[in-house]
């Protein structure tokens, strides 16, 4: 009830696109060259409520598959974000680094802390819980856009587990070869 009354007061506020990780960078639209997929959702649809978080949904990070990384890249780094949470930036719903270039997707829950390779680290979201957290926009605040992000990175970042958004931003600055974004809506009535 509380967060229903809360998600309309706060119905007009939102952090903002210009505050995601890729504006952020500042990144030449040049770059964007990074097609990310999943098949649990087409770009700009409602993404299912399998992959809400917590107490919303199963809290099940959704299959994503990438393609047209660069031969140069050493690493990937993958970020979720919702830009219409009402904050001053964007929630953030996922941190993965160390992911290697050849891959070429992540399969259904493996960006779950419980089942994530050792091969790959999870960063804090604002949750404060490392992996996945899906979207659970407060109730009655409208729907909310959630921007999944690819990065190809030219030197490996470094970043280990419980990094934050603000150690990828840093890492990532001038370090970017290419990026892709795959957007979704989730809504809580």
């Amino acid at each position: 009830m509380i967060d229903r009354l809360l998600g309309r007061l706060l119905r007009g506020r939102h952090a903002g696109e210009e505050h995601l990780l890729n504006r952020d960078l500042r990144l030449a639209s040049s770059l964007a060259t990074i097609e990310l997929t999943s098949t649990a959702f087409r770009p700009g649809a409602v993404i299912p409520l399998r992959y809400a978080g917590e107490g919303v949904g199963d809290n099940v990070s959704p299959p994503l598959a990438w393609r047209n990384v660069p031969d140069r890249a050493v690493e990937l780094v993958l970020n979720i974000e919702d830009p219409d949470a009402p904050f001053r930036r964007p929630f953030v719903h996922l941190v993965a680094a160390c992911i290697p270039p050849s891959a070429s997707g992540m399969a259904e829950s493996s960006l779950n802390a419980s089942s994530f390779s050792t091969q790959r680290e999870l960063g804090l979201t604002t949750f404060r819980k490392l992996g996945y957290g899906g979207p659970r926009a407060l109730p009655g605040h409208g729907p909310h856009t959630y921007v999944f992000q690819v990065f190809a990175l030219a030197r490996k970042s470094g970043l280990g587990s419980g990094m934050t958004r603000d150690d990828v931003l840093r890492v990532l600055q001038d370090n970017v070869l290419a990026y892709g974004e795959l957007r979704g809506v989730f809504e809580r009535k």
